[in-house]
């Protein structure tokens, strides 16, 4: 996992390229100012420009996944909107403030993208999440979501694919079932054995 200042330094790189007009400039400059200070004043100053509205998208998620990833949670609903958001980047970066956030309301926001059928082609870093969380709620919504892609019409092999590993990885046998039916694709079956392997070595079946 990349450091609070690397992840930092690659969203305000990133988002340079979206300002325009020396107004936009110096929002940024200040913003990065607070994210970087990390003072219960600064968060304030933070947490404002959540609050206001007009402030363009980009200030928001710098202020959203500084106080994220400060613990603030001030910033939850914001990476929330942001985690369901159309660009995978940013659903990406918010992903990444939520799981160092802390908020226990969180795995609840992420199994709701998830298994949202009309969301599912947004809903990769929502897994990604879950998995990372190993929250109760994270294996029925993964289950859930996994038997949605498995049944088809619309599979979204990354996303499927990313249940299956959030599934292997926190080797519930409770995902057997589902495992098995995905290895019946191609596209899918690799993964899913491995998945089904994985489970199968720390939970082995009953003999009875």
């Amino acid at each position: 996992m990349h450091s609070r200042d690397d992840d930092f330094r690659a969203l305000t790189e990133r988002v340079r390229g979206e300002l325009k007009g020396h107004g936009q400039w110096a929002l940024y400059e200040r913003t990065v100012t607070f994210a970087r200070q990390g003072t219960s004043t600064a968060r304030d100053e933070l947490a404002r420009t959540l609050e206001l509205p007009g402030h363009p998208l980009w200030a928001r998620e710098l202020a959203a996944f500084s106080l994220g990833t400060l613990g603030d949670r001030r910033a939850f609903e914001t990476l929330v909107l942001l985690l369901n958001y159309r660009d995978p980047v940013r659903a990406a970066t918010a992903a990444e403030a939520l799981a160092r956030l802390g908020d226990p309301r969180t795995a609840r926001a992420a199994a709701a993208l998830a298994t949202n059928p009309l969301r599912t082609s947004y809903s990769l870093h929502a897994v990604r999440l879950l998995g990372r969380l190993r929250a109760p709620e994270s294996v029925p919504a993964l289950i859930s979501a996994l038997e949605r892609l498995v049944q088809g019409p619309d599979h979204h092999w990354a996303v499927a694919a990313a249940c299956i590993e959030a599934l292997g990885a926190m080797g519930d046998d409770r995902a057997v079932p589902v495992l098995s039916s995905a290895r019946v694709f191609p596209e899918l079956r690799e993964p899913a054995g491995g998945a089904l392997a994985r489970i199968w070595r720390e939970s082995p079946p009953s003999s009875a």
